[in-house]
């Protein structure tokens, strides 16, 4: 007698503290048969917080989305070595400019004759010679070439700067995705979290029927299998985390080790552009396309260069000649009055007018290279456009997903509590609180992957645009 009322009082004890520990899991949630109003799609997030851990907390660098994508343009080294691709450019512009002025060249050396130059018996030059000349030509006409080359040059310049906003946007993408699953990741390790927490307290429940004879061994067999599942499925969330972390360093260029607090929310933002709007916009800002058309502008002037060939190339030139027996040629005994030094000036013109169709065939692949990059000019905007569409399918069924996942969650708490609200009262078994608990899980699953894959096509839509939006809002 003693003996039943002793376990009696245990099983008491042991529903009551389960209860308790079950009524803080749903704080907040109302009470039984309470209705509630439904959670707003801005208010979604708040149904699945995040967990962050307390070295995160306490780390000495906390970073915002916005505070992360400017560290990452200031310190990856993909930007770093853009900003020196469009340095090299620029001085790639004043090197070709150079080339319209005057060039000079200077010649000095020293010959030694097996015989003395001689006419007859008398020597005319010297067996040991030494020489100066000095070249000065200026370009006049060079068929074009000279120009196209430079118009060549500063087009790359322009394209090396599209090819840095180019890789801004990349890594703003990249760090913005990698921001955004880490925060993913963080609310699946809660929701673990709290899934875990429910299943001890069902097990803590199953083990005091079983302890009193009211339940079997394999309901609480079945209830640990399933407490030991979550917590397998918690690390794996929390080790993903941890990776994802490490990601986020390397984009920022920190230590993978560094502790860091990012900072954020998965939210909601109403995105309000047409289709048309976001295309005319890409048409504009995108880089890959300024890329395409200043790649053909530099092909029309590879045509242009190419085609200089069929032109007269012409140069004025001065020339000076000094030679003499010594070092300093200063005198020649050989020359009239002893002098060493000559010059002259004049124009000259070099003609290559026939070389076997080598001009004409050139000239030809250069036209045919201008009609390939601009039929891939045209495939690089079609696929802009279809990547904008995409990205808005991906934006509106995601919306669309979280607002499905939200009254998911809602019914997937109420249909936990009312399972173990009935199993306390003895009229349901242990497998309708263990499914009602995998439903739970399986909503809040589903709620945080649709808030992130929104919050990850809208970035991916900004950048399909041609947009900066390192804070990624959307008024």
């Amino acid at each position: 007698m003693k003996r039943n009322i002793f376990l009696l009082f245990t099983l008491i004890f042991l529903l009551a503290a389960a209860t308790a520990s079950f009524a803080q899991q749903l704080q907040g949630e109302g009470q039984l048969g309470e209705a509630k109003a439904p959670v707003s799609m801005e208010q979604a997030t708040e149904q699945v917080p995040q967990a962050v851990s307390k070295e995160e907390e306490t780390a000495d660098l906390t970073l915002t989305l916005e505070e992360c994508v400017n560290m990452g343009l200031k310190r990856n080294p993909t930007i770093i070595a853009a900003r020196k691709q469009l340095m090299a450019s620029e001085s790639s512009v004043e090197s070709q400019r150079g080339q319209f002025g005057a060039g000079m060249k200077l010649k000095y050396g020293y010959t030694h004759s097996g015989d003395q130059p001689r006419s007859g018996d008398m020597p005319t030059d010297y067996q040991d010679k030494w020489g100066l000349g000095i070249n000065v030509s200026q370009p006049i006409f060079m068929g074009f070439e000279l120009l196209s080359k430079f118009q060549k040059t500063k087009l790359q310049r322009e394209q090396s700067d599209a090819s840095l906003y180019n890789a801004e946007l990349i890594l703003i993408r990249n760090i913005q995705e990698a921001f955004l699953t880490l925060l993913q990741g963080r609310m699946e390790v809660k929701s673990n979290q709290d899934s875990v927490a429910r299943l001890k307290s069902q097990l803590d429940v199953i083990q005091a029927f079983y302890q009193v004879g009211l339940r079997p061994r394999v309901d609480v067999l079945q209830a640990e299998v399933e407490l030991a599942t979550a917590e397998q499925d918690m690390l794996k969330a929390s080790n993903s985390v941890a990776s994802r972390v490490a990601r986020l360093n390397t984009l920022l260029n920190l230590p993978l080790e560094k502790k860091v607090n990012y900072s954020g929310e998965l939210t909601y933002l109403p995105f309000s552009m047409t289709l048309d709007q976001c295309i005319v916009k890409a048409d504009k800002d995108r880089p890959d396309l300024r890329i395409a058309m200043k790649a053909i502008k530099i092909s029309e002037e590879d045509v242009t260069i190419s085609e200089s060939s069929f032109y007269p190339k012409l140069t004025a030139d001065f020339n000076y000649n000094s030679a003499g027996g010594d070092p300093s040629v200063s005198k020649n005994r050989y020359n009239y009055k002893n002098r060493s030094d000559s010059w002259d000036v004049g124009a000259n013109v070099n003609w290559d007018f026939f070389n076997w169709g080598a001009t004409y065939y050139d000239v030809q692949r250069a036209s045919d290279n201008v009609d390939k990059i601009k039929a891939e000019y045209d495939n690089t905007r079609l696929e802009a456009s279809y990547e904008i569409k995409d990205q808005l399918l991906s934006l509106k069924a995601s919306a669309d997903r979280i607002g499905v996942g939200r009254k998911s969650v809602e019914a997937g708490r109420e249909g936990y509590r009312m399972a173990m609200a009935r199993y306390q009262a003895q009229v349901s078994t242990n497998n309708e609180v263990l499914n009602a608990q995998s439903r739970l899980s399986a909503s809040e699953a589903q709620l945080i992957e649709a808030l992130a894959d929104y919050q990850v096509a809208l970035a991916r839509l900004f950048v399909a645009m041609g947009t900066k939006n390192p804070s990624l809002t959307t008024n």
